[in-house]
């Protein structure tokens, strides 16, 4: 039961992604409806039951715009996990603030990637020109705020099922 499920609200915006026991108590109790099912069936003690992948709710609920947060999570997903210096795609990843603290650089997200040890140990405080390295791509803000998580949205774009209802940024496009 650890699979994931789309909740999308009345309108079909996608509010969260909840694990499957959460699901199949809102549709138990008449919350929701299931417009997806997932391949594999749930085994009960009565026989089996289908595994829903995306769920509906049958009322609107209202959400204010959730803010986007500065974090290591939110950082490596928009970078997607890969070095902005040499572009690998390591385990051992870093944020790196591209002008340097020291220098007074900000933790902003216009200033801080994702980073190898390895580059981040040849940067260490200086600035790009004096280490000759390049980033791969200047670090933005995202223009998105959605209302998952940038990781799981990231995630459920991958999902050729989730892809329907999740809205397609410029920023993420595939």
């Amino acid at each position: 039961m650890s699979q994931e499920v789309l909740v999308l609200n009345s309108d079909f915006e996608p509010l969260n992604v909840c694990h499957m026991r959460r699901a199949l108590v809102m549709v138990y109790l008449g919350k929701a409806d299931v417009l997806h099912l997932h391949e594999a069936d749930i085994p009960t003690v009565e026989g089996s039951y289908p595994s829903p992948s995306v769920v509906k709710l049958r009322h609107h609920v209202r959400r204010p715009l959730p803010e986007l947060k500065l974090s290591r999570r939110t950082v490596f997903a928009r970078d997607e996990y890969t070095c902005q210096y040499c572009g690998t795609s390591a385990k051992d990843l870093t944020i790196d603030h591209v002008v340097p603290r020291r220098h007074g650089g900000k933790t902003v997200w216009e200033n801080v990637v994702c980073s190898c040890r390895r580059c981040n140990m040849k940067k260490s405080d200086k600035f790009l020109a004096q280490t000759g390295m390049k980033l791969r791509q200047p670090p933005r803000r995202p223009k998105y705020i959605p209302y998952i998580s940038l990781t799981k949205y990231l995630t459920g774009r991958k999902n050729d099922v989730w892809k329907d209802y999740l809205p397609v940024f410029s920023d993420f496009a595939d």
